[in-house]
């Protein structure tokens, strides 16, 4: 078991701001939902494909060509 002090319920100020932070997470959690949602039902995916690299190596130095 740990030590028996319980942290204290935050008063004031700093009630009103963990209030307002988790209001602004809500929506910007809403926001994000409502953009994924929109682009599952249209079918859009991002499909990118890395450009192919060529690697040529002689000894000590690397070229990336």
């Amino acid at each position: 078991m740990t030590g028996g002090h319980a942290t204290p319920k935050p008063r004031g100020l700093r009630r009103v701001e963990r209030w307002l932070v988790g209001i602004a997470m809500a929506v910007v959690a809403f926001v994000l939902e409502k953009v994924v949602m929109r682009s599952v039902r249209r079918g859009e995916t991002v499909k990118t494909e890395p450009a192919p690299t060529t690697v040529t190596a002689r000894g000590n130095e690397v070229d990336l060509g």
